[in-house]
């Protein structure tokens, strides 16, 4: 491949963008990024910090930069997008001009219950909702947020879709949109 090919991943808190993400780029031999880990590391502040310190207005700005300042890097690469990332500024439409996106359409039970638990000490969005209300978040973000996602070059759904399809989808995609 000439080219550089830039695979960024969306969909819902908990679809598994940042496992899926590193399990792909692993087989691909691409470096592996996550915006919010990019956005930490730019502002020097924890991404509930920036949310608590200026509110989610100014985040989704902070947002924006570094995701168009790392879509004009050369190379290939996978990249977990934010939950909320292709929803705000343009942010699709710019993903879709310079990468591969790639929606990772993962049943609302099965979010749930990877979110419930513990495992929402990160995720405050989520801190302290019980399952029942885990499920009713993500049924709001998923109203809110799925036509963004359905913008989606390439589309996995199910709860066990695997590397091997998304590069088989991905290969299928770059043949049909190369000049014969």
């Amino acid at each position: 491949m000439g080219k550089d090919l830039k695979i960024v991943l969306v969909g819902l808190p908990g679809s598994g963008k940042s496992t899926f993400g590193k399990q792909l780029a692993a087989m691909l031999r691409f470096p592996y990024y996550d915006l919010d880990t990019l956005i930490e590391k730019k502002y020097q502040m924890k991404i509930p910090e920036i949310f608590t310190e200026y509110g989610e207005g100014k985040f989704r700005m902070m947002e924006t930069r570094v995701l168009q300042d790392f879509l004009d890097h050369k190379g290939s690469y996978v990249l977990a997008s934010g939950g909320g990332c292709p929803c705000f500024n343009d942010n699709m439409d710019l993903i879709n001009q310079k990468a591969v996106s790639v929606y990772l359409d993962v049943p609302l039970e099965e979010i749930s219950s990877r979110l419930g638990g513990s495992r929402t000490q990160n995720r405050p969005m989520f801190f302290g909702l019980d399952q029942g209300e885990i499920t009713l978040k993500l049924k709001s973000l998923l109203f809110e947020r799925g036509h963004f996602y359905e913008q989606s070059k390439i589309k996995l759904s199910g709860e066990d879709f695997s590397t091997e399809l998304l590069v088989s989808e991905l290969i299928r995609l770059l043949k049909n949109s190369s000049p014969a």
